[in-house]
């Protein structure tokens, strides 16, 4: 048996699935080219004469060399690769900042409907003007749980909403005048895309050092404005998971110097229903509907990063969106006035708006409310029942939606955060967010969300007191090791990061001497 390019044991033909297979519950997937082969079809197919003359010479100059399978061993590999993968529906999910909670299959069954999943945008708007009712409804209720005067459901994500907020206080600055303002302000304690955001559109970011408490000082503000300044970057609840207390003085200092308030709404599960960001003075701040409205994007999405937007910057807001003509509703699809006209092809992710809206109508006013009261509440009953053990940085009042621990408690030990994290895998829960926010040493977040029940929480919090006791008595290997019982052991990450295997290539098997 040789060994392939991704770290898999293989041999030729059907024994390579025989020899990568593991437990017969848990089988070590091969890849799709080990399954099968180039020489044979799951299919039959007719055999189709293509004119060259119309792929403008784009047609393919070597072999597509793509393993033939039936429709049963297409299925079943992705279903036994989405057995090694831990999901919210198979446990707990305590990222820190990533709002991994329960989608409600409700949510699921709305997103299918025909009306929604199957239409296109490029269709005559009077026949989806069910899909524009429901993207004009989600549009009211996100501007009437933060108080804002107008939104923009288009862009993907909350990096991509980060980016369309600070277009349109760019552009709102340019248009009075102001473009010499080249300065953001970002506390320490903002999400890591803030500065990444500013500095793409070409402001020089100046950093906000985090009080010993964790939070931002109004006079630490005050003391960097300037007539250059554009705007504050401030995550609140900021990345320690704390309500910053002093955001209406920080807004109003902002606004006094001419600035905009940029607000990071990642975390908007902690407060919806309970503060509507627009009476704490924001301009703009995006909401991640993927995250505060129950769809979880763990594997990389989809996401959708509506941004909701002050009267000041209300007039800059992209198009494509919806209002109402006399014809019933309509998408305005070309800049009006001072807009900043699109910063995507079409509108958005449709199935995240159904979600959306179905969660909201779902839960109500009171629902949402409860909702986030919730996720405070599991972050504090971690926080209180962890103390013991681990070492808090800002224990002085309660936390928000997460609970932020150091690795001080390890100190001695030889044991490292990413160790510790590992060990839990053999436990099975995932990890939390390791080391971040940069603001503490060796950083563990633990984001519990409202979906999780106190047994659920208690037997976490028992891992990890098990885990830190463990620790603490010199038992290293166990962790230096993990995690052991995991589908795949500890991969060496500096490698893949920096020599990563992009292509798969057949292996060539050497003859015998007697050959």
């Amino acid at each position: 048996m040789s060994m392939n390019n991704q770290g898999r044991p293989t041999g030729t033909g059907t024994s390579s699935y025989a020899a990568s297979s593991g437990s017969a519950l848990l089988p070590n997937e091969p890849l799709l080219f080990e399954i099968g082969d180039i020489e044979h079809s799951g299919v039959d197919l007719p055999e189709v004469e293509i004119s060259l003359d119309r792929l403008g010479g784009f047609e393919r100059k070597s072999a597509l060399d793509l393993a033939g399978l039936t429709e049963p061993e297409a299925m079943r590999h992705y279903v036994r690769l989405s057995r090694l993968n831990h999901s919210i529906d198979s446990g707990m999910y305590p990222l820190g900042s990533c709002t991994m909670k329960h989608n409600p299959r409700l949510n699921e069954k709305m997103a299918r409907l025909p009306g929604f999943s199957d239409i296109h945008p490029l269709q005559p708007v009077s026949t989806v003007q069910g899909a524009l009712e429901l993207m004009e409804e989600l549009s009211h209720w996100l501007m009437t749980l933060t108080n804002t005067a107008a939104v923009a459901l288009t862009p993907k994500a909350g990096a991509h909403g980060e980016l369309l907020g600070m277009m349109a206080i760019k552009a709102a600055q340019e248009a009075a005048g102001q473009s010499h303002r080249r300065i953001v302000l970002v506390p320490e304690s903002a999400h890591g895309t803030n500065p990444a955001t500013a500095a793409f559109l070409g402001y020089l970011v100046k950093p906000i050092p985090a009080r010993a408490d964790g939070t931002v000082d109004v006079q630490a503000v005050k003391d960097a404005l300037s007539p250059d300044v554009a705007a504050i970057m401030l995550t609140n609840p900021n990345t320690c998971g704390l309500f910053e207390p002093q955001v209406i003085e920080i807004a109003e200092a902002v606004h006094a110097a001419g600035a905009f308030f940029y607000c990071d709404g990642a975390n908007f599960n902690a407060i919806m229903g309970v503060v509507r960001p627009g009476d704490l003075g924001i301009d703009a701040m995006h909401i991640n509907l993927h995250k505060t409205f129950s769809t979880p994007h763990g594997g990389g999405g989809p996401g959708a990063g509506p941004v909701v937007l002050s009267e000041a910057l209300a007039p800059f807001a992209p198009v494509p969106f919806v209002r109402k003509g006399e014809n019933g509703l309509e998408l305005v699809e070309h800049a009006e006035g001072s807009a900043l006209g699109r910063v995507t092809a079409f509108h958005g992710q449709m199935g995240m708006y159904v979600r959306a809206l179905t969660y909201m109508l779902s839960h109500g006013g009171d629902g949402l409310a409860q909702a986030a009261q919730d996720a405070v509440l599991n972050a504090n009953y971690i926080k209180a029942r962890l103390a013991h053990a681990f070492s808090v940085p800002f224990g002085d009042y309660p936390t928000m939606h997460e609970a932020l621990f150091d690795d001080s408690f390890l100190q001695g030990t030889g044991v490292t955060t990413l160790d510790f994290a590992k060990a839990l895998i053999d436990e099975g829960f995932h990890p939390m967010t390791m080391y971040f926010p940069l603001v503490v040493h060796g950083a563990m977040l633990i984001e519990p969300t409202e979906s999780e029940s106190k047994q659920t929480l208690d037997r976490f919090c028992d891992v990890m007191e098990e885990l830190a006791a463990d620790a603490k008595a010199g038992n290293k290997e166990r962790f230096t090791s993990a995690p052991v019982k995991a589908p795949r052991r500890r991969l060496d990450e500096t490698r893949a990061a920096r020599s990563p295997v992009l292509r798969w290539e057949r292996p060539v098997e050497a003859l015998k001497a007697a050959e």
